[in-house]
């Protein structure tokens, strides 16, 4: 059945609209766009003074499945990822068995297909096990549908390594998405190292164990000629060397999270609040303020999440033991909508260009627009609803959120994913 779009104030900086219009949706494509649409027989769905936008992608996201279906699975973490309001996630490798091969590759994809509430773009790793020690199966991956390459997790920690990974993958034309993460520099550290480590009697993780393999990946990236995308990127400097090598015309992109824009090292108290450990930690404010500068000035070019969730136990353990990482996907558009587009700081056009124009142009798959003949992929969203992150649960199997408590404005309201409704008036489907 067609579905008519009424009233909504679509907003798609790629085919230059900024108002209100009707989409008319007719199988798995938008048919048309514009004022007045009708259609006989189609269910007509009123969205007055809700946005519409190009659907949202989040390409950092643990799915845990196969091997860790006690922190989440690809059912329950895609369906988070519809509540927060994305129609795609790529997924990282660090599964068990790792996503390294073509057969692991095809199970996400068939897992994802007959269970999950979005599109999954699976990311492959590098090296086998994540070990850094012997190429992946590469062009199976591809051939089952990997559209990046990472060993997100830990990072390829020889140099060499990392050069043939990319000299033998560059042939695939896809990213090499890279975890800065200097092991033998950052040792055990659990977080920023200075003020932080000093005052909770903490290792510290220098901010120099990140930026040592940002320079390290920039240099291989030109010597290569391979495609470069920087995780998490957290540290001011680490960001200007992106920016320098962008000025260099490398092919050398970067990606931040909310909690590397939003939280800083003194959220974490004497309690030891083991929902603010995160990898690479959260750093000072003048690391965040530049973060969000970068955001702002099109330095950083994707806003993603990390979603990385944990059980229960595992986070309620010591500090020194719990597990990296918190959730987010279900928070981060409302977080950006609070913090960057409600303070007048960007506006809605910037925000789809970070959220789901450029994920895509990244990973290299179908790009989505509000006009006629692309994918239904289509994000709706109320941007003025206020609401309390984690006070009515969440839909992800984990409750690891660094956001917990906070109050927000903006919420996704309805997904479609090829047309289909992933999410109803903020339930999902």
């Amino acid at each position: 059945m067609a579905l008519l779009l009424k009233n909504a104030h679509v907003v798609d900086p790629a085919a230059n609209l900024d108002g209100v219009l009707d989409v008319l949706i007719d199988g798995d494509r938008i048919s048309a766009v514009g004022e007045g649409l009708d259609f006989d027989g189609a269910e007509v769905i009123d969205l007055t003074g809700k946005y519409l936008v190009p659907g949202l992608v989040d390409m950092h996201v643990h799915l845990r499945e196969p091997g860790f279906e006690h922190k989440g699975d690809i059912e329950s973490e895609t369906a988070a990822a519809a509540a927060g309001g994305f129609t795609g996630v790529c997924s990282m490798p660090n599964t068990n068995p790792v996503a390294d091969n073509g057969t692991v590759i095809t199970y996400i994809k068939a897992r994802a297909a007959e269970a999950g509430h979005c599109r999954v773009y699976p990311a492959g790793a590098m090296s086998k096990g994540l070990k850094g020690e012997i190429i992946s199966e590469m062009g199976d991956m591809v051939a089952r549908g990997a559209v990046a390459f990472t060993d997100d997790g830990r990072g390829i920690q020889g140099a060499g390594m990392m050069r043939r990974c990319m000299d033998y993958g560059k042939m695939f034309d896809k990213v090499f998405m890279s975890h800065c993460q200097d092991e033998d520099l950052v040792g055990e550290g659990q977080v920023n190292e200075g003020v932080a480590s000093t005052r909770l009697g903490l290792l510290g993780w220098p901010a120099e164990g990140e930026e040592l393999q940002i320079s390290r990946d920039i240099m291989l990236a030109e010597l290569t000629g391979a495609k470069l995308h920087i995780q998490h990127i957290s540290t001011a400097r680490g960001l200007d060397m992106v920016r320098a090598a962008k000025a260099k015309g490398l092919p050398v992109t970067c990606e931040a999270a909310p909690h590397h824009m939003f939280l800083t090292e003194d959220a974490i108290t004497g309690a030891y609040e083991t929902c603010f450990k995160v990898n690479p930690p959260l750093r000072t404010a003048e690391d965040a303020q530049a973060i969000i500068e970068g955001v702002l000035d099109g330095s950083v070019d994707a806003i993603v999440t990390d979603h990385a969730p944990h059980a229960d136990w595992e986070k309620a353990r010591e500090f020194e033991l719990a597990p990296f990482g918190m959730i987010g996907i279900e928070a981060s558009l409302a977080l950006i909508n609070t913090n960057l587009v409600k303070t007048g700081k960007m506006g809605y056009g910037k925000l789809v260009e970070l959220m789901s124009i450029n994920p895509r142009k990244i990973l290299g798959v179908e790009p989505v627009s509000i006009e006629a003949g692309s994918l239904a992929d289509i994000t709706v969203f109320d941007a003025d609803v206020e609401w309390t992150v984690g006070e009515d649960g969440y839909v992800s199997h984990a409750k690891n959120c660094g956001f917990a408590g906070t109050k927000v404005t903006g919420r996704a309201t309805d997904v479609f994913v090829g047309g289909k409704q992933t999410l109803k008036n903020g339930a999902i489907c």
